[in-house]
């Protein structure tokens, strides 16, 4: 069997409303996905992480340069092609695009291999762990409006994920430090005392801002405190999770087992978040939560993007050991984004029906049994939103 063509097709469509978080407002969605094709009529599906003009520039990535390197491989040598490339790239790159690019080249070459063996993604790993998993519901993003105005929604809109069955929910901060406490109180206000909530700051703040945001946090009991200084500054995670009792988490901007290494062995994580469709794939994924559970830091994967990174995420969900073990132990947590999302609603031809089964199931939903990643992309959806 060999590969024969890869093609990426970013996809793209107008928002609603408009959605920001700390460092951004935007208006538009955009999909990355990555189609593998083989001479055996097998073709698999990948995605790569990064929205917009990002997407336009991976996709250059991915058909340009990436392509040429593999075309005619094997795709079943999907270890060897991910060092192939990596190699070849390591003086151009060893985070960011070339990382995210080939993440969704790796995850299609997996879904073909799970269709060659005729079995799901989770059983080449190793096998499942769980038949389900619990879902947090997330949401509460930032928007061009007033505070007071942003207060009510916030406290509204984090009730009614709690109503629609998810076991958590997360919110966006970005605003300031002292705004950004009174939203986090909003959040617990519409909620109540009992139920999980974290919080999201995409790295916002100081490392001073992030001590007096968290200790607030804590007043609030908020379950984690999420990216709350620049990824760059490992030893700032170091001092925020030593002085602070919020777990800290962190890690979607993080890349490769190197990378991954360097965060984990100064201890700088309460809960590691790897994001597959950007470091570097199933492949790479596999060896960082090897690290993470080395070094006993337990995994919420980091998730957004479409259908495609919601089944990559089940499927590596239901493989995850648990850590540390026991009757109860520590178990992950699917993340899903409750904003407008025909990428993540519409784009399978059986739809996966995420908020259905959380209403229906306690909050938890199914890992898809199909062969691969367990999904079917609808390539006439696929061409109707298609901008590149």
């Amino acid at each position: 069997m060999k590969i024969t063509k890869i093609t990426s097709h970013v996809l793209q469509y107008d928002l609603p409303e408009q959605l920001g978080y700390s460092q951004q407002y935007y208006s538009k969605r955009t999909a990355h996905l990555v189609e593998v094709e083989t001479d055996s009529g097998i073709t698999g599906w990948g995605e790569c992480f990064g929205p917009g003009n990002v997407a336009l520039a991976n996709k250059a990535i991915v058909e340009q340069v990436i392509q040429p390197m593999i075309l005619g491989d094997n795709p079943m040598n999907r270890d060897v092609i991910w060092h192939k490339v990596y190699n070849l790239l390591r003086d151009h790159g060893q985070k960011g695009m070339p990382m995210q690019s080939l993440s969704g080249v790796d995850i299609a070459l997996w879904d073909i291999a799970g269709k060659v063996a005729n079995l799901p993604i989770h059983m080449l790993i190793g096998g499942r762990y769980r038949e389900d998993v619990p879902v947090y519901g997330y949401g509460m993003m930032l928007r061009p409006e007033p505070t007071d105005s942003l207060l009510a929604r916030f406290k509204d809109e984090a009730a009614a994920i709690k109503n629609m069955g998810f076991v958590a929910t997360k919110m966006k901060v970005g605003l300031g430090p002292k705004d950004d406490i009174r939203l986090a109180q909003a959040v617990r206000d519409g909620v109540g005392d009992d139920f999980k909530f974290m919080v999201d700051a995409n790295h916002c703040y100081t490392t001073s801002d992030a001590f007096y945001v968290g200790r607030a946090l804590e007043e609030l009991d908020a379950y984690w405190f999420e990216e709350p200084i620049a990824p760059e500054d490992i030893e700032g995670y170091h001092e925020l999770r030593t002085g602070l009792k919020v777990n800290i988490s962190g890690g979607e901007a993080e890349f490769n087992r190197w990378g991954w290494r360097n965060l984990l062995e100064v201890r700088g994580l309460d809960i590691a978040q790897p994001e597959v469709c950007a470091l570097g794939g199933i492949s790479e994924y596999l060896r960082v939560l090897a690290l993470c559970h080395a070094h006993f830091t337990p995994v919420v994967n980091h998730v957004w993007g479409s259908a495609i990174a919601i089944a990559a995420n089940l499927q590596l969900l239901a493989a995850m050991p648990p850590l540390p073990g026991g009757l109860h132990p520590w178990e992950p947590m699917l993340e899903f984004d409750t904003t407008d999302n025909k990428f993540r609603d519409e784009l399978l031809k059986t739809p996966l029906d995420i908020q259905g089964q959380v209403k229906a199931n306690n909050g938890r939903v199914s890992i898809p049994s199909g062969v691969g990643l367990g999904v079917e992309p609808d390539e006439d959806f696929i061409r109707r939103y298609k901008i590149a």
